[in-house]
């Protein structure tokens, strides 16, 4: 496929900014619980946000020099998915000023932008079989989804470690509000993840003439939903809160992560060429 080599330059360019920025924003997070620096939360939070930036700036040169939505393949969604966490992040810690998030969040957008970098940048001809406005729908719900539940996973890890955490404990909210916080970010994760598995399936029924095929990324994002489904069913019928909530959480994001890269490795089917 013929590509733009200027807008190959930029995009290159703008990914190791953001890879290079999302670094250097966990640095900074982690001088900031050692240190207790103001200073040092106060910039990692506008670093990861011109981080985010320049991420979102090179998911559109990448889009405009694919000429389609770049979401197809493993660089382009590992990408996507760091971008989805850092969005979810940006918006949590506004709402509930929890700076210290940062901590948990930031090094696991690194990691995943850092996969991404692992991964061939070769830009494709689509398959017939990903040809579809579908697609878009598909995947833009799931990077949602999935920042969403990598929240969930950063505020799980902070409530597990609470007592442990020395001079930043003071800055990491009270319990209640760390639950509360966890709760309506696997609800938000929860809300995208189901309409990523509705849009996925009218997709498979147009591609391949079936809703379900039992497909083994299809399969673990079935279990992901149920894990997801059982910890929102039980902290609504059974008030589950505390740390048992918290762990759920993390376990659940654990199946998110085998079902993106596990999946992806270890195991062959329909959705192989992500």
């Amino acid at each position: 496929m013929q590509t733009n080599p200027l807008l190959s330059s930029l995009e290159s360019v703008a990914f190791m900014a953001a890879l290079v920025l999302y670094l250097i924003c966990a640095a900074l997070y982690f001088i900031y619980a050692g240190t207790r620096k103001e200073w040092a939360g106060k910039a990692a939070w506008w670093v990861l946000l011109a981080g985010f930036l320049i991420h979102t700036v090179r998911i559109a040169v990448r889009g405009i020099n694919a000429g389609r939505l770049p979401m197809t393949n493993q660089y382009e969604f590992a990408s996507a998915f760091a971008w989805g966490i850092a969005l979810c992040f940006l918006i949590f810690v506004k709402k509930f000023k929890f700076d210290a998030l940062g901590v948990f969040v930031a090094p696991l957008i690194f990691l995943v932008i850092g996969y991404a970098s692992m991964q061939s940048r070769e830009i494709h001809s689509l398959m017939p079989a990903l040809q579809s406005t579908w697609l878009g729908f598909h995947v833009s719900m799931a990077i949602i989804g999935y920042g969403g539940f990598g929240v969930a996973f950063g505020v799980s890890l902070a409530y597990v470690l609470r007592g442990k955490l020395g001079g930043l404990s003071h800055r990491v909210p009270e319990e209640k509000t760390l639950d509360l916080i966890i709760y309506r970010a696997v609800a938000l994760g929860f809300l995208f993840l189901t309409m990523c598995m509705i849009t996925g399936a009218i997709w498979a029924k147009r591609a391949w003439g079936s809703y379900w095929s039992w497909d083994p990324k299809e399969t673990w994002s079935l279990v992901t939903w149920i894990i997801y489904a059982i910890f929102l069913h039980l902290r609504l019928r059974r008030g589950l809160t505390g740390r048992k909530a918290a762990v759920f959480a993390i376990v659940g994001f654990l199946c998110v992560i085998f079902t993106y890269v596990g999946v992806n490795t270890l195991l062959s089917g329909l959705h192989s060429y992500r």
